[in-house]
């Protein structure tokens, strides 16, 4: 089941901002070089090992820029790849296969390093009740792929934005005057606009939780850059109350021992903030 914003009308939304921004009054570059009714025939050539992902959104793209281009996969949206294996061959009018190449490779290289990274720290948190999230730390404009991407390497959206989930951080709670008052308000701001939100709140320390215990009418709450000891501990306080959520500081290095301290949710922004692009080419055969 795909995520509620991968729609088809935002997918071709972002398809046309992208182009507009790269392609501006055209491809001039093309339009003066290659005749009109040229052919061509293109391949897509996987330069390391990893995850691959953005297949769908490649095949998107080109429909996009023109339906009667034929694209043959060879690989699908999450398989492991090698360098020198070969993702898709590609097929039609010249010009209009280089107007999508260097999107298509954008999106290609960005996700499946995204792809590649969540599915390497799920796997460090196999066996464990625990699962992986991304966050709101995406490249302005890219969300959408960036955590499309995640989704493929096996991790979880979070919110998408600041508008399908209340998330009262370390900000709120101080600007609204302290943890009760951040939580009043936010439930009486949502009953009077008639808004079903769920509502997740930060805490910064074991005597702030016990804040949130006392004030109730959270769904999650938010361990924010607790050691493992201090997660367990809270998760003994919180018995069950509410969903419980580990983030800030997450790394390779300590993510099994915060996942075996028995939380429901890790958050880690390095996966769509710190990745390494996969390195790809479209090239003629």
């Amino acid at each position: 089941m795909n995520p509620p914003y991968l729609t088809d009308k935002n997918i071709r939304s972002f398809i046309k901002n992208a182009f507009a921004e790269d392609i501006g009054d055209g491809d001039h570059s093309s339009l003066g070089s290659i005749p009109e009714s040229a052919t061509s025939q293109a391949q897509l050539i996987i330069k390391d090992d990893g995850m691959i992902a953005g297949l769908d959104m490649a095949n998107r793209i080109f429909e996009y820029v023109d339906e009667s281009l034929q694209v043959d996969f060879l690989k699908g949206d999450g398989d492991m790849v090698e360098h020198g294996e070969i993702g898709f061959t590609v097929s039609g009018n010249s010009r209009y296969m280089l107007a999508a190449e260097r999107l298509v490779l954008n999106c290609l290289q960005r996700m499946s390093a995204i792809a590649t990274y969540t599915n390497y720290m799920t796997s460090l948190i196999k066996g464990t009740k625990a699962r992986l999230l991304d966050t709101r730390k995406t490249t302005p404009l890219f969300r959408l792929a960036e955590k499309w991407a995640v989704v493929i390497g096996g991790g979880i959206n979070h919110r998408f934005g600041l508008y399908d989930m209340v998330m009262l951080k370390d900000n709120h709670v101080d600007f609204a005057g302290g943890i009760k008052n951040a939580i009043k308000h936010t439930v009486d701001y949502l009953e009077k606009n008639r808004l079903e939100l769920k509502i997740e709140i930060e805490v910064r320390s074991l005597k702030e939780l016990e804040e949130v215990i006392e004030v109730g009418q959270v769904h999650r709450v938010m361990l924010d850059n607790m050691l493992p000891s201090q997660i367990k501990q809270a998760i003994q306080m919180i018995g069950g109350r509410f969903e419980t959520e580990a983030s800030g500081g997450i790394t390779e290095k300590n993510i099994a021992e915060i996942a075996d301290a028995g939380v429901d949710y890790i958050s880690v922004g390095a996966l769509t903030h710190s990745y390494k692009s996969l390195d790809m080419s479209l090239k003629a055969f």
